[in-house]
């Protein structure tokens, strides 16, 4: 089955798409269950960033490979197959590389970003807290003003990555006065006092993601390491987001793609009543709507892509994108698992597992529920007359 975007990749891309697919045939198709039971997956990132896979987005000037979003997209579909909770731990490290690429600060650039593309260090982003999630203007961490520098407290949560990175790209409000006109972006170092890391989160189908938060007393952070001033910074967050919700939906066109191939497969060797299970109208009718969603995603997030990569507004088509993965990759697993009968509740079929990413893909970076709001939000405006 092709992948993603390979129709709409050069050479290069191509390239390095099939170092992507070897990289998840080799290195993640025989660890997903360690990883799943508890393993860290700290050394098959390391082995991602040896296939060049934490530096496709840094520029060129920083040692990166400079290329466009639409090669993440593929790369996100095609390692899902096999893991999407590795996957997105890989790609948090990744964005945090590309995220610091950006910055004015020349200890990032020379020393912190290509730490992140070697896999010398991790990284995650931290916007989520306890209480505050969807609504992101209503985090409480707070970053009071001192001579030089900051010093911020509070906790952050539901962070992926959180149990592993030395760096976190994290918002904090300045000003609770001001709403998301007071959030601040800073560069937090995990290995410096005042930091304090929280247990992890154990969540079902997505151990290797690494969930978890930390709390931050009187921790001292320089003006250098400011990332987004106030004001600035809720916007770039927010379209971070937007790009972010379009590979989770590449991630789910993934688990569809696995799913369907592995109920297609075993389907055809399979026989009951003197035919290829595959061979019964019921069946390969159930499949048939899987495949037709798994197409429809792929062309909204095709489209949704093609904005960011374009650097246009992508609100709107993110949301679409995320929405209807949220709506069809659940079910579309399912219907797989159901078509194999039994057999597809195998843990060696990786079904069950796609089955709670599905779910997991669902809340990240903002849930269903926030995706139907977005969209109604942009509704009239869009569609109406």
């Amino acid at each position: 089955m092709s992948g993603f975007l390979d129709a709409h990749l050069n050479d290069e891309e191509l390239s390095l798409l099939a170092r992507a697919r070897a990289f998840g045939e080799d290195v993640m198709r025989g660890s997903a269950d360690a990883w799943e039971a508890g393993a860290s997956p700290v050394e098959g990132i390391r082995k991602a960033a040896h296939c060049d896979l934490l530096r496709l987005e840094v520029p060129h000037s920083l040692g990166g490979l400079g290329q466009r979003y639409r090669l993440k997209l593929a790369v996100c579909e095609a390692l899902s197959r096999v893991d999407m909770a590795f996957t997105f731990a890989m790609i948090n490290t990744h964005n945090v590389a590309a995220r610091l690429a950006q910055s004015h600060t020349r200890a990032h650039l020379d020393t912190l970003v290509p730490a992140l593309w070697r896999g010398d260090i991790f990284g995650a982003t931290a916007l989520s807290e306890p209480g505050a999630g969807s609504d992101f203007a209503g985090i409480k961490t707070r970053a009071t003003k001192v001579t030089g520098g900051w010093r911020l407290d509070g906790e952050k949560g539901w962070i992926t990555n959180g149990s592993i990175a030395d760096l976190f790209v994290t918002y904090v409000q300045t000003d609770p006065d001001s709403g998301w006109r007071g959030i601040a972006c800073f560069l937090i170092d995990a290995r410096k006092e005042g930091f304090t890391r929280a247990a992890p989160y154990t969540l079902i189908g997505g151990t290797a993601i690494g969930t978890g938060g930390f709390k931050l007393d009187d921790y001292f952070v320089s003006d250098d390491d400011m990332l987004g001033a106030p004001g600035e910074a809720f916007k770039l967050a927010m379209k971070s987001v937007n790009g972010a919700r379009v590979y989770v939906a590449a991630m789910c066109a993934g688990l569809l793609a696995a799913s369907l191939e592995t109920a297609i497969g075993y389907g055809g060797i399979r026989e009951a009543f003197s035919k290829p299970l595959i061979a019964h109208q019921g069946l390969a009718w159930s499949l048939a709507d899987v495949a037709t969603d798994l197409e429809a995603l792929r062309a909204l997030t095709r489209d949704a892509g093609l904005l960011v990569d374009q650097q246009k507004d992508a609100v709107m088509a993110a949301a679409h994108a995320k929405a209807f993965a949220g709506r069809v990759t659940l079910n579309g697993v399912g219907q797989c698992i159901q078509a194999m009968g039994a057999a597809g509740l195998r843990v060696e079929h990786g079904l069950g597992r796609h089955m709670a990413a599905a779910k997991i893909a669902a809340f990240t970076d903002g849930s269903s529920e926030m995706m139907y709001e977005r969209i109604a939000a942009g509704m009239v405006k869009a569609y109406g007359p």
